[in-house]
């Protein structure tokens, strides 16, 4: 199949959705496959896969029989890398390992700088072996500066994921969260490294309950206030150890007295190790040299780092200031020239030299970390200075490739004007995979400068970029609900302005939002304010767009005649040279037909519509050919509706929209459903589903579910259908959907 497909394994990890690693395994024999992983490969190669369920049967359970025998498969391990040339601390690595025997809790305490992550990352490593079920490693971020503590809830979200528990069973309280997280442990030998705790109510809900999981925990402060945790406080290293680090990390011995340079580093191993990397990129230099450097006063490790940065000149020593106010967990060239308003060429030199004396990190190719207590020195040079134009340059930056993205990404909604206060000197180049995978790599960096932007009152670019992601990522990335509280933290902003056509989009985008969140009560009043606003502006195209999503909230309560109401009115404002907006309106104008059963209405003007949308972009054709599926099925011809709908999810995979693409999956699957082949519906609705959860989409997760519980009650499976119908109805009752929840209890009523 897969010589079938000719393809290279990197374009069919991306066309089955899947991974390289994984498609590896199973080409060479090594892992069975999943049953819709199978199904996905001969869509690509353009087979039936009905012929090879009995082999994939026989395979399955060959090697489950195998397994029972054979070794565990690898679990997870998120550990760091063991910290290289680690010396001393015998007697709490022997407390640790033993403790891990005899407790489920072991926490290291310790000022900053001591060693404590370096402790807990060895020892956790040495333990490994003894842990089956994972290693899991999480940064709680308690004392890293500029920088908010992971919240208990969301650290049990990411910890659960971990776990392999699906987005659509995470409950959304920190208690209900918490149960489930000890639930899960519970049956698992897993290993948990809780990094930079900022206190003991920090991790309180993350601690195991009964079972065999060990927990480590690091903070500066003493956890006190748990019971059945086993402490280990670290001080200083002793001299000799502290010689022994010296001299390991400075690549050997050399002339010179040891014993006082690690004295006027504190003993502190951050601060020796920043020391000997001083010493070994300088051959000519013997320890009475660095002494020298040293020997202005007992240096504590801000002193150390004080040395280290005398050695810059004032350009590198602007850089690592500036480094400081970062946001985000690391940066480019790119970001790092827009944050000194220099070319990237310039910064790409000093991001290397403060590399070169370890002053930062380049844990990956191109992409720089700053150490937290290097990023309190940092920060310390610059505490003088106002941060905001600082800040500002960079949040600038990432809205400049953001919308540099959306010249070459097809994008789903119709983008509102927005504006960039300072142009950076240089964007790297973005072809359209090079601008999803720039989106993917920047996302948690542009969203912690939105936040920090907002914080600081830096208003344009707060608004600007808040607007630019959920126009970006509708369809897209998921995670919806995050979108929706970026809009909401930024509409103070979006007032600030004064600017009432900023102030229009805003509101209309943040309406958007909370619809596809299912918040339909807050979403009304959004938009019919940015209407007012629109109106006021004369902006009959934005007047246009608001109408259109105020009629999706009618669709979404099933008033279809109302939608059609304001969608003619809409249709009605749409100057003739907004081909996009009249598609986008059009088409929503066809669902709508669709929902009141005007099939043949649907599709004679989506027919109309699409080879105008040819003229756009693929996304625009994919919903036109969505609402031409759904019209051909209720014509009765699900074969055509099925091609469509198959047209659309490769136009999805394509353009990478996973959460559209599992849209038109589940269009398929009602197909199928109705073509008799209920084998491959289910697996093809399953594929979509997954696609959702992965993308933390329950609002569309049961928007997915009820259309597939109506096919199966069509088709005579009342089993399907109820069963379908009660995860509807499950997950939008822990969602808080309340509209949803009656349309699910109703449904689920109808199953005899």
């Amino acid at each position: 199949m897969r010589d079938l497909t000719g393809r290279s394994l990197r374009e069919l990890a991306r066309d089955v959705r899947g991974s390289s690693s994984s498609l590896s395994r199973y080409f060479s024999g090594q892992a069975v496959p999943s049953w819709p992983t199978v199904v996905a490969l001969c869509q690509v190669a353009g087979r039936d896969p009905r012929p090879l369920r009995e082999v994939w049967e026989r395979a399955r359970d060959e090697s489950r029989a195998s397994a029972e025998s054979a070794p565990s498969a690898p679990v997870r391990n998120d550990l760091p890398h063991d910290i290289t040339a680690f010396t001393g601390r015998g007697r709490e690595l022997a407390a640790l390992l033993g403790a891990a025997r005899s407790s489920t809790m072991v926490a290291i305490d310790g000022m900053g700088g001591v060693g404590k992550t370096a402790l807990a990352v060895h020892g956790a490593h040495r333990l490994a072996a003894d842990f089956p079920g994972g290693r899991l490693y999480l940064d709680l971020h308690g004392f890293t500066p500029g920088r908010e503590p992971v919240e208990p809830a969301e650290a049990l979200r990411v910890l659960l994921a971990a776990l392999g528990v699906s987005a659509g069973r995470i409950p959304d309280g920190v208690g209900e969260r918490s149960a489930l997280w000890r639930s899960e442990l519970a049956a698992r030998r897993v290993l948990v490294l809780l990094d930079n705790a900022a206190d003991a109510a920090h991790v309180r809900d993350l601690l195991p309950g009964a079972g065999r999981s060990f927990v480590l925990i690091t903070s500066r402060r003493r956890m006190v206030g748990l019971d059945g945790v086993e402490p280990i406080s670290l001080d200083v290293l002793p001299s000799r150890e502290a010689a022994e680090l010296f001299v390991e990390s400075a690549g050997g011995m050399r002339p010179g007295d040891v014993g006082e340079v690690v004295r006027r580093c504190g003993n502190l191993p951050l601060a020796i190790r920043v020391a000997a990397a001083r010493l070994r990129h300088r051959p000519a230099w013997t320890l009475d040299t660095l002494v020298e450097r040293l020997r202005e006063g007992e240096l504590a490790v801000s002193d150390v780092f004080g040395m280290s940065l005398r050695q810059l000149d004032a350009a590198q020593r602007r850089m690592f200031a500036l480094l400081g106010l970062v946001p985000g967990e690391d940066i480019d060239a790119y970001g790092a020239a827009a944050l000194a308003g220099i070319p990237p060429a310039n910064a790409r030199s000093l991001l290397e030299d403060l590399v070169d004396v370890h002053l930062l990190q380049e844990p990956a190719a191109g992409r720089y970390r700053m150490h937290d207590l290097l990023r309190q020195a940092a920060r310390a040079e610059e505490a003088a200075a106002d941060p905001g134009p600082v800040i500002a340059r960079l949040a600038d930056y990432y809205l400049s490739g953001m919308l540099a993205a959306t010249k070459v990404i097809e994008l789903v909604v119709v983008p509102v004007p927005i504006v960039v206060s300072q142009r950076p000197a240089a964007l790297p180049g973005l072809s359209h995979d090079e601008a999803l995978d720039w989106l993917d790599t920047e996302w948690a960096n542009i969203t912690a400068t939105l936040s920090l932007a907002v914080e600081l009152r830096v208003d344009a670019p707060a608004v600007g970029l808040a607007q630019c992601a959920f126009v970006i990522s509708l369809g897209r990335r998921g995670g919806m609900p995050q979108l929706c509280r970026g809009l909401e933290v930024s509409r103070s902003a979006a007032e600030a302005l004064g600017a009432r056509r900023t102030l229009a989009s805003h509101r209309y985008l943040l309406g958007a939002a909370l619809l596809r969140v299912g918040r339909l009560d807050e979403a009304v009043p959004e938009l019919e304010a940015a209407r007012a606003l629109m109106v006021a502006e004369g902006d009959s195209v934005g007047e246009a767009l608001a109408l259109e999503q105020l009629a999706q909230v009618r669709l979404y309560t099933a008033d279809a005649a109302g939608a059609m109401e304001l969608l003619r009115e809409a249709t009605g404002l749409v100057p003739s040279g907004a081909s996009a907006v009249r598609v986008y309106i059009g088409v929503r104008l066809g669902r709508a037909l669709v929902l009141r059963g005007e099939h043949r209405e649907a599709r004679e003007l989506v027919l109309d519509l699409l080879e105008t949308a040819r003229g756009l972009d693929r996304q625009k054709v994919r919903m036109c050919l969505d609402v031409l599926g759904r019209s051909a099925l209720g014509l009765g011809d699900a074969r055509t509706a099925l091609g469509l709908a198959e047209q659309a999810i490769a136009i999805s995979r394509e353009t990478r929209h996973p959460v559209l693409e599992a849209v038109s999956r589940t269009d398929a699957a009602v197909a199928l459903r109705h073509l008799g082949d209920i084998e491959a519906a289910t697996a093809v609705h399953a594929g979509a589903l997954a696609l959702l959860e992965e993308a933390g989409e329950s609002h569309r997760m049961v928007h997915s579910l009820l259309p597939y519980a109506e096919a199966c009650l069509a088709t005579g499976d009342r089993e399907a259908a109820a069963r379908h119908f009660g995860q509807a109805l499950e997950i939008a009752t822990a969602q808080g959907v309340s509209y949803l929840v009656a349309t699910a209890r109703s449904a689920l009523a109808r199953v005899p």
